[in-house]
């Protein structure tokens, strides 16, 4: 992961817009709703969780005052469960161009934001176990959600809360 937090620390700078992204009702599809709800729940400000419509918040992140937006998403690389990688727009638009679960591919999403000339656009994926009926993750992309949750809590400069006695939350 040393290459990741490289990567997300020389790529998000400024305000960052994360955008949660998948079927929270599809196991490991739900990999960038979860990520995005644990970031709010840690006190990130600008989380949008898109589930199934990303395409809904485009105008929104086009207009918005944000210099990143970072898609959060289960993307298929055929990699080993729990993989994630990290990719600039253009590699999206190469990897993803049209062919894609949600109405408009990713790639497509990327570029409607990025023609405002001031948003860069990047897709933080993981590799999926798989997509069952079910509200619950695998075990390799639930450890990889916990890892990805501190790591963009670093990077992005989230503050905890501070925790009283017993580790309760004032």
């Amino acid at each position: 992961m040393a290459d990741l937090r490289d990567d997300l620390r020389a790529h998000l700078g400024g305000r960052v817009c994360l955008v949660g992204i998948g079927n929270p009702d599809q196991g490991d599809d739900a990999l960038g709703v979860r990520l995005a709800e644990g970031m709010r729940a840690r006190g990130y400000p600008d989380v949008i969780v898109a589930a199934r419509t990303p395409e809904r918040c485009v105008e929104s992140l086009a207009q918005g005052p944000f210099q990143a937006v970072l898609f959060l998403d289960a993307v298929e690389m055929a990699a080993s469960p729990g993989a994630a990688v990290f990719l600039e727009s253009h590699e999206m638009v190469t990897r993803y161009p049209q062919v894609s679960t949600h109405k408009i591919s990713l790639g497509t999403l990327a570029r409607l934001i990025e023609r405002n000339g001031r948003t860069r656009v990047f897709l933080l994926g993981v590799q999926p176990e798989s997509a069952p009926a079910t509200a619950d993750l695998s075990v390799p992309v639930k450890t990889t959600l916990a890892i990805l949750q501190d790591l963009l809590a670093e990077v992005l400069l989230v503050k905890p809360e501070a925790l009283t006695v017993c580790g309760e939350r004032p």
